[in-house]
C-alpha cells in the first residue's frame, strides 16, 4: 500500500514542485532502441523502448508525454527505470515531430487526438499478444489517455492506466494559463510550439490551411490564440473553444471500463480544481487520488537536497497490482 504523498515543508510550494526535476535532476541515462512507427496518413511516429520485451509475457508499460515533452523529460526517464526495475518493458509513444525530428504532415497533435495511440496500441497487441499492456498519461498526454479509455470503453486492449495531472477541462486549462506565475509556464510551452509552426511554414503551403502568415506567429501569445489559430482549423475543429469542447476528457470518464487512476494536486498551476470530475461524472473503474501538493507532474518528497520522486514509484507499483 502506497504512502498518502506529503512532501516537506522545503517542497510545498507548488512551483518548486513542478519546475524542480527540470531544473535539478540530472538526465538518467537509458538505453533506448528506437522504433520508427508508420501511420496510414503517411506521416510516423518516433517510439522509443527502454528494455524491449525479452519474452512472450514480459509486460509493456506505453507512456504518453505531455505538451512539448519527450524520451528527455526527467518525469519519463524516470518512471522508465523505475518500471525496468520492477520487470516491465516500457516505450514512449512521442506525438507527431515530438521526438526531435519534424513529422511529415502540416498537422501536428493535440489533446484529444487519440486515433494515433489508439494504432499504436492495436500494433503492440499483435506484436505481443501474450503481454499485458499498461499505458500511463501525463499532462496532455494523460488527457489523451482518458479520452481514449472513455471511447474504447469495453474494447480498451490496457490492462490498467494512469493518468496524471491532466488537463481534463481545457478552457479552464487555457484561462489558468494566462494567469499570474503560470504564464510564465504558457510562454516556455507556446516558445516550442511556435518554433515547429515556424518550421511548418517553411515546409508546407500553411496558408492553404490556416488564416495566419508567418510573420503573425509571433502573436500568438496565449493558448487560445494558438488553438485558434492552428490547433483547431488545422485538426478539423470549428475554433479553439469547439476543440477544447469536444477534447476535453472530463465527459469521457463516466465510459470508461478500464482500471484507471488519476492523480492530481489541489495546487496544479496549471490548472484549478474545477477541471475535476465530481462523483457521478466517472465509472466504477476510476479512482481519483487527489493530493493537497504536488504541483503539475511533480510529487517530489524529502528534500531539496536529497529528493524522492513519489510519483514514478506509485506507477511502477500500482501496474504491478495487476501482474
Amino acid at each position: 500500500m502506497m504512502k498518502k504523498f506529503e512532501p516537506s515543508f522545503t517542497l510545498k510550494n507548488k512551483h518548486l514542485q513542478t519546475l524542480y526535476s527540470s531544473l535539478f535532476r540530472k538526465n538518467i541515462p537509458l538505453k533506448m532502441e528506437i522504433q520508427k512507427y508508420t501511420l496510414n496518413d503517411g506521416d510516423f511516429l518516433d517510439c522509443y523502448w527502454h528494455k524491449k520485451p525479452k519474452n512472450s509475457k514480459t509486460p509493456i508499460v506505453i507512456l504518453f508525454h505531455g505538451l512539448a515533452g519527450s524520451y528527455k523529460s526527467p518525469y519519463i526517464q524516470g518512471a522508465m527505470r523505475e518500471l525496468s526495475k520492477n520487470g516491465f518493458a516500457s516505450v514512449v509513444m512521442h506525438f507527431r515531430g515530438c521526438s526531435g525530428t519534424e513529422n511529415k504532415l502540416p498537422r501536428s497533435y493535440h489533446s484529444g487526438d487519440t486515433k494515433d495511440a489508439l494504432s499504436w496500441i492495436n500494433t503492440l497487441h499483435k506484436e505481443y499478444p501474450n503481454s499485458k499492456l499498461f499505458g500511463v498519461g501525463y499532462s496532455l498526454g494523460g488527457n489523451m489517455l482518458l479520452k481514449l479509455l472513455g471511447e474504447q470503453s469495453d474494447s480498451s486492449l490496457l490492462s490498467a492506466a494512469i493518468s496524471v495531472s491532466a488537463p481534463m477541462q481545457l478552457d479552464i486549462c487555457a484561462d489558468t494559463m494566462n494567469k499570474g506565475f503560470s504564464k510564465f509556464y504558457q510562454y516556455i510551452l507556446l516558445k516550442d510550439l511556435n518554433k515547429h509552426l515556424s518550421k511548418k511554414f517553411d515546409t508546407h503551403p500553411m496558408q492553404k490551411f490556416l488564416s495566419i502568415k508567418k510573420e503573425d506567429i509571433k502573436k500568438l501569445n496565449t493558448f487560445w490564440k494558438f488553438d485558434e489559430a492552428y490547433t483547431a482549423p488545422i485538426h478539423g475543429f470549428k475554433s479553439a473553444q469547439d476543440y477544447y469542447t469536444k477534447c476535453s476528457a472530463k465527459q469521457f470518464l463516466k465510459d470508461i471500463k478500464t482500471p484507471t487512476l488519476i492523480i492530481h494536486s489541489l495546487d496544479d498551476p496549471f490548472m484549478t480544481p474545477d477541471i475535476l470530475p465530481q462523483a457521478d461524472e466517472i465509472s466504477n473503474a476510476v479512482t481519483l487520488e487527489i493530493h493537497p501538493y504536488g504541483g503539475h507532474v511533480g510529487f517530489i518528497n524529502k528534500t531539496v537536497f536529497k529528493p524522492d520522486y513519489f510519483l514514478e514509484k506509485r506507477v511502477s507499483a500500482y501496474f504491478k497490482s495487476f501482474l
